[in-house]
């Protein structure tokens, strides 16, 4: 299917860009102001904006075809970083002075984004990614280079997250994923927060709609980034309390009356972020029906355990067993617990996660350093949690749930 591309599109809102053709096909079941002190910019795009007016106005460079062509090596099936329903992503190398492409191995690794050539809809999400990381900057959010539009091929360009997502980090097993500690996890936690929160901020006044690990980048030092913004979308405006949209999301993450009404406020991110915070702390992924019975909803099955200081230990993973102080474990799950409030009004809005979790930090000794075994003096041993009796003859796997679009 081909598109006119000389067409103009009008976007019913920058950030609204139809279906996550990316989340379809890569997590879960699909569904139809901050407080940091880093600086933050952001120049919020008038809506509606036409086509031309987005790629003119954006702060990146456009690249020509044979320019990535050059800086991917011809697309070649060893340079793929990773897969979805986007399309493929490559490995590339820029110019640090110039932003040109670079001999391969040499100035800047990125990773390139292209675009599976289906039609009209990914177009739009192409076009979202430019118009709004073309435009907000924020040390939490993945830094958008360049893109390119060039006949029926439409790109990205990227900074390279070396440490790719969380979700590989969480729910991969091997050498290489090796289970994040206690402290990097508050610290991932924390940086996806400060994202979120200056996403909610009166300076950008955008809601993600689409918080969940795969989306949530890492950098060499497992700074977190967010990254895919297909589904975002302007904040409500004026005296109104949400946006009504299409309901769109991954099945696990997207809150309760979003799913129910199609209203969509900042809170319904709030809840996302809840549910990828247990899943952050249990090491569960949030849909899993490779699970027992009663526990393939890992927001059903852990609710029950969250308040209670006494059984908590049953949700938390067990790979971090003698890292946190039950106290400080108490309040993290004590958090997520009120993320995850039925009723949007109890949930925090994201600034109050983000003092919450500046709160929970360990030291800074301990920030880049990966689960270690053996109980420190100031610490209690943990009880053993619902997944020790099952994990003690046989390995444990993660696989990914399948997907299945939910369309309201």
């Amino acid at each position: 299917m081909g598109i006119c591309l000389s067409a103009r599109i009008k976007a019913e809102s920058p950030w609204h860009t139809g279906t996550n053709m990316k989340s379809i096909s890569t997590g879960g079941t699909d569904l139809s102001s901050s407080t940091s002190n880093s600086k933050a910019s952001s120049v919020a795009p008038p809506t509606p904006r036409s086509e031309g007016e987005i790629l003119h106005s954006s702060n990146v460079k456009s690249y020509s075809l044979a320019e990535l062509r050059a800086a991917t090596r011809n697309f070649r099936p060893d340079s793929v970083l990773g897969e979805g329903g986007f399309g493929s992503v490559f490995k590339g190398w820029i110019d640090e002075n110039t932003s040109a492409a670079a001999k391969p191995g040499t100035g800047m690794v990125i990773a390139v984004k292209r675009l599976n050539q289906e039609g009209f809809q990914g177009h739009r999400e192409w076009l979202a990614e430019v118009n709004y990381l073309g435009q907000l900057y924020h040390p939490n959010l993945v830094r958008l280079m360049g893109y390119c539009l060039e006949d029926e091929h439409r790109l990205l360009v990227y900074e390279f997250m070396p440490r790719g997502s969380l979700e590989n980090h969480l729910f991969r097993r091997g050498s290489y994923f090796q289970p994040l500690s206690w402290s990097l996890r508050l610290k991932v936690a924390l940086g996806a927060a400060k994202g979120l929160a200056f996403l909610h901020s009166s300076e950008a006044k955008v809601i993600y709609r689409d918080f969940k690990t795969s989306n949530i980048l890492l950098d060499s030092n497992y700074n977190a980034k967010l990254s895919d913004f297909g589904l975002a979308k302007d904040g409500p405006t004026g005296d109104k309390s949400h946006v009504s949209t299409r309901v769109m999301g991954t099945h696990g993450y997207a809150a309760p009356e979003y799913l129910a009404t199609g209203h969509l406020t900042a809170k319904s991110d709030v809840y996302s972020f809840g549910v990828v915070l247990l899943e952050m702390l249990s090491g569960r992924r949030a849909i899993d029906k490779n699970r027992p019975l009663g526990e393939h909803n890992l927001v059903e099955w852990a609710k029950p355990y969250l308040a209670n200081k006494r059984k908590v230990f049953r949700v938390l993973d067990n790979r971090l067993e003698g890292q946190y102080k039950i106290e400080e474990a108490h309040k993290a799950t004590t958090l997520a617990l009120r993320c995850l409030s039925m009723n949007i009004k109890f949930r925090p809005n994201m600034e109050d996660v983000v003092v919450a979790l500046e709160q929970l930090q360990a030291p800074k000794g301990n920030e880049n350093g990966q689960s270690k075994s053996g109980n420190s003096n100031n610490q209690r041993v943990r009880r053993h949690s619902a997944d020790d009796a099952r994990s003690t003859n046989r390995p444990v796997s993660y696989p990914r749930p399948s997907a299945s679009p939910l369309y309201a």
